[in-house]
């Protein structure tokens, strides 16, 4: 299943697709170094591409934290970098007033693990018509995501993606149940694997996020080989000195290795 976006190129590909870029908005040179080569990648390999981008950070650990250039600005950034790609763009949304704001810029919005359950948050999102890609919570199971699904249909929007970002096991580490997959799949909307917030390591002493992202490509080979729909990854050009999340991003450098691998897996099952 492919998402229901006017830009998105590739759609008859029979390809899963990718949901990657940073994860905020840093400047306007690290985003636009980061589109273009996922651009270039995902040309080359024919995979439908959405570009993402937080425009601000709601959920940092600590008030020191980085959260945004601005929110304007930074959604300026986001609108601008599918223009001129000419690809679909997704940011992450909190309120309703931000769902409304959002949606005047980018193609499509994201709903974070830890909101999938607000009420509001997601009618409010479903009433923009844009697509809307909501993550699994941690502390939910794939079975209960179905009325999630339900209550943004039932706000008359049809067009929505699950993303399985890893459940909670203990106070620090986080698993994949791949079961979850095809769970989520009988709600007949595309299902998402984020192999990179799926390797976090919250709740550490310091109150900065920790990651595994050596074990990136094993965790989404594993996804492809299940069935799911489309892949979300982070990456950066120096994750080392990212703003947010570097702990679990995986170097841009590294992208164009992966998707090969990723593709000839998902062709070997198709």
């Amino acid at each position: 299943m492919i998402p229901k976006i006017e830009t998105l190129k590739f759609s008859d590909s029979n390809s899963f697709f990718l949901i990657a870029g940073p994860c905020v908005v840093e400047n306007e040179e690290t985003p636009r170094k980061i589109a273009k080569r996922l651009v270039e990648i995902c040309d080359k390999f024919k995979i439908p591409l959405i570009f993402k981008a937080s425009y601000k950070k709601a959920n940092r650990s600590r008030l020191d934290s980085f959260t945004g250039i601005g929110d304007f600005e930074a959604l300026k950034i986001i609108e601008s970098i599918g223009s001129d790609f000419n690809i679909p763009t997704i940011t992450d949304i909190h309120t309703e007033a931000e769902a409304v704001l959002a949606a005047e810029y980018v193609d499509a919005l994201q709903i974070p693990a830890f909101l999938c359950r607000q009420t509001d948050l997601l009618v409010a999102a479903a009433l923009t018509g844009k697509a809307v890609n909501i993550k699994k919570g941690q502390f939910l199971s794939a079975e209960s995501m179905r009325f999630t699904v339900e209550k943004v249909r039932q706000s008359g929007n049809n067009n929505i993606l699950l993303t399985e970002r890893g459940s909670m096991f203990g106070y620090q580490d986080q698993v994949v149940d791949y079961r979850g997959i095809p769970e989520m799949q009988k709600n007949k909307c595309p299902v998402v694997l984020d192999i990179t917030h799926s390797l976090q390591k919250p709740n550490q002493s310091e109150g900065v996020t920790g990651g595994q992202p050596d074990l990136i490509e094993t965790i989404a080979k594993a996804g492809i080989a299940v069935g799911v729909d489309g892949i979300f990854m982070e990456t950066h050009p120096d994750p080392a000195n990212a703003k947010s999340d570097g702990a679990n991003m995986l170097h841009l450098d590294l992208v164009e290795e992966l998707i090969e691998k990723l593709v000839t897996i998902h062709k070997a099952i198709a």
